[in-house]
Parts: structure tokens; C-alpha cells; sequence
């Protein structure tokens, strides 16, 4: 039998996705994104998950979009290039909304839909030697959907200089740009990722499930809406358990040091 296309392996509370077609570079295809969209789906519907990884199996991260299938997708007509677009916009939206930190963990290289899908990931964390960029424009293609979330991630002409030109950036200049949130080496990548994943999710499910969703629910609305929102989310967060616990236990040290 020929490997699962996509690994998931559940332990300590973090869910690793594993992208499984080294022969290609991890490059996305239908086939794959459902896979992950289907992931996506379990882990939010699992109270055990408190962070989800995305990875890649093999010496890279994700190559981008399998270029083959997109050629033969192209020669259907545009009706199927919509579908096929719109399909990976949804998973875009699925990681969005997912309730847990969702984390891309880059190795190698991460180029056109594979950037994509690092930036649609809450968090990037990245070798030092990794490889970050949207070459696309260099075979006459636009990274557009990738644009929706690039722009959010950086500024504006920060966003079109990176799609514009399709340059590839090592690790630390991606996270200058804004890209990536930590660089780790690459004798110690696995161990420092997992130490940073496993402080994610230490922190207390649910206020970080609200921390998530407030976060991008911002994106649509003005600044007075924005803070009656906040409001919300602050006085959802008092009132729930885990954030009363959290303050009587944080009271109790505090007696305990004083007296």
C-alpha cells in the first residue's frame, strides 16, 4: 500500500501535520488539500488539541502548488481553475477559523503556494537555513490568493515587493520582513520548534481560542466596533472557569509569598 499523503501523529496536546510527498517537494495538490481540510476539521472538532503543526516530510516544507496538475487543471477550462482555487482559499479560511494556534514549522524551502500555506498558519517558526518567497511571478503567474493573507501579514508595499519581484529569502531576512516570528538553528531546529510549540500549548485553551478569533474577527471592523468587540471577549474571558481559576491561583501565590 502506498503512503498516507498526509501523516497526523497527536501527542502532549499538539496535533503534527505532516505534508508526506518528499518526491515532490511536498508540492500541494487536490488531493493534499482536501487531506488537510479534512485534518483541519477532526482537530477542531478534538478538545485534546491545543495547537496544531504544519510540516513538511523530507528536506523542505512545501514547493508550492504541483505545477503538473495545475497545467493539466488549466487545460479543463477556467471553470475548473476557479474550483480548484476556490478549494484552497476554503482551507485558507478553515485555518482561519480554526479555534487552536495553528504553527508552520519550515524546513527547507517554503516557495509560491507553500509560502501560502506557512503564512495562513498563525505562527511560522523557521530553520536558520530555510528558504521563504513567492517566485510566481517569474512563469507569468499571481500568487493572489496568497495576497488576501500577505497583506495583513506585512505592509502594503512590503507585500507587493515580495510578489512582484519573486525573490527568495533566507530565514532571518524573512523574519525581518515579517514573515516569520523565530529562527532557530539548524543543528537544534527540531528541539527549539518543539519547545516553542509545547509552551503554545501550555497556555490555557480557551483564552487562547479567544485570543485567535478576536484577533482576525478585528480585520472587518472599524476601531468603535473593534473595542465594543474586545469588550466582549474580556467579559466572555472573566467569566469563564479556566480564567477564574487562574486568578484565585495566581492570588493564592501571591498571599503565600507576602506571608
Amino acid at each position: 500500500m502506498s503512503e498516507p499523503i498526509l501523516l497526523h501523529e497527536l501527542r502532549d496536546g499538539v496535533s503534527s501535520l505532516t505534508l508526506n510527498r518528499p518526491e515532490k517537494r511536498n508540492a500541494l495538490n487536490a488531493a493534499l488539500v482536501q487531506a488537510l481540510a479534512g485534518a483541519l476539521d477532526r482537530t477542531a472538532a478534538d478538545p485534546a488539541v491545543r495547537v496544531v503543526t504544519v510540516e513538511g516530510a523530507g528536506k523542505d516544507f512545501c514547493a508550492g502548488a504541483d505545477l503538473a496538475e495545475l497545467e493539466r487543471i488549466a487545460e479543463m477550462g477556467r471553470d475548473d481553475s476557479l474550483a480548484d482555487a476556490r478549494a484552497l482559499g476554503a482551507l485558507f479560511l478553515k485555518m482561519r477559523r480554526h479555534p487552536r494556534p495553528i504553527v508552520a514549522i519550515v524546513r527547507g524551502r517554503a516557495l509560491a503556494g507553500g509560502c501560502g500555506l506557512a503564512t495562513a498558519c498563525d505562527l511560522v517558526l523557521a530553520s536558520e537555513d530555510a528558504e521563504l518567497g513567492y517566485p510566481e511571478i517569474h512563469i507569468g503567474f499571481v500568487p493572489a490568493l496568497v495576497m488576501t493573507l500577505l497583506r495583513r501579514k506585512v505592509t502594503e508595499g512590503r507585500a507587493f515587493e515580495l510578489v512582484a519581484l519573486g525573490a527568495r529569502h533566507r530565514a532571518e531576512e524573512a523574519r525581518r520582513m515579517g514573515l516569520v516570528n523565530a529562527v532557530f538553528p539548524a543543528a537544534t531546529f527540531a528541539m527549539d520548534a518543539a519547545r516553542y510549540v509545547a509552551e503554545l500549548a501550555s497556555r490555557p485553551p480557551g483564552a487562547a481560542e479567544l485570543t485567535k478569533r478576536l484577533l482576525y474577527e478585528l480585520d472587518a471592523m472599524d476601531f468603535e466596533w473593534g473595542l465594543e468587540r474586545a469588550a466582549q471577549v474580556n467579559a466572555d474571558a472573566r467569566s469563564s472557569e479556566e480564567c477564574k481559576a487562574g486568578v484565585r491561583s495566581f492570588l493564592d501565590r501571591s498571599r503565600q509569598e507576602r506571608g
